[in-house]
């Protein structure tokens, strides 16, 4: 529900949604696979995930290898994104509070 009625996204598009708690200690990531979805969490026991700058629009895209990045505790600072092609299906959305 949140997906659709926050992000106005369609949870079952094959991109993957991930949400960080306000103490960046609790990540959980969500997506659809064939035959339903799929919810993958990681709790930090110390230190705290990056956070990257989505104020205006509550949302960012990531890259695999950003997401990657994220998860192994490395900064991702994207100042500006050079333009690169991209197969559709290597976004997903994190969305922030």
């Amino acid at each position: 529900a949140l997906v659709k009625n926050q992000l106005n996204a369609n949870p079952s598009s094959g991109q993957g949604f991930i949400f960080i708690n306000r103490k960046r200690t609790y990540l959980k990531c969500l997506y659809f696979e064939a035959g339903g979805y799929c919810l993958w969490c990681k709790r930090l026991e110390q230190g705290q995930f990056a956070l990257l700058n989505a104020r205006v629009t509550g949302k960012v895209a990531l890259t695999k290898t950003e997401f990657s990045a994220l998860i192994e505790g490395l900064d991702v600072v994207i100042k500006r994104r050079r333009k690169r092609y991209m197969l559709g299906d290597e976004k997903a959305i994190l969305p922030q509070e």
